[in-house]
């Protein structure tokens, strides 16, 4: 991020600031969506961290710091709309059918499988995923970014990435239907 621009953003200047904008808004929007995994809860997010970080900028003690700063703020945002919306997930189950046993879709099955493990997840707990292995953030950064003690993003890690075996696992076992076939 330059540094230059960020402070001349902080001084008031608008044209600055709608670059900061074009260069990180992206990225705010497509981690919005993945730790809410909702478009328009997304997009929301991302609209009141923008003004969070308009409002807040002159604050900011480290220009250097503004990316990591930005995604904290985003991260408060999802957080607040996950709240808000009340963390609505769709109840939705594959049905087997008689079909033949090579299927050519299994590829976008293990994804919607994947997808439904990430959802069952706490917001705290996507959050600190996307950060780790989306934006590839040192633990130090991830931390930094929420808020938090580097070892509580450890263990919601820990905690996060286990809960996604286990939905995955819960997944793959037979229903109590298919064991009595």
């Amino acid at each position: 991020m330059d540094v230059e621009l960020v402070i001349a953003a902080q001084r008031g200047d608008e044209e600055s600031f709608a670059l900061l904008v074009v260069a990180i808004g992206g990225r705010l929007q497509s981690v919005a969506h993945r730790i809410l995994r909702d478009f328009d809860l997304a997009e929301d997010a991302t609209q009141q961290a923008l003004l969070r970080i308009w409002k807040n900028l002159p604050k900011l003690r480290d220009p250097a710091r503004f990316e990591s700063w930005s995604y904290q703020l985003l991260v408060r945002a999802c957080y607040a709309e996950a709240k808000r919306s009340g963390h609505w997930t769709p109840g939705l189950r594959l049905v087997e059918t008689d079909e033949p046993t090579v299927d050519p879709m299994a590829g976008v099955a293990d994804r919607d499988q994947l997808e439904r493990a990430f959802r069952s997840l706490s917001v705290d707990h996507r959050a600190v995923v996307v950060l780790r292995h989306y934006l590839d953030m040192p633990m130090d950064q991830v931390a930094d970014a929420l808020g938090i003690p580097v070892g509580t993003a450890t263990s919601r890690l820990h905690y996060a990435m286990k809960g996604l075996h286990a939905a995955l696992d819960a997944a793959a076992r037979p229903t109590a239907q298919e064991a009595i076939s």
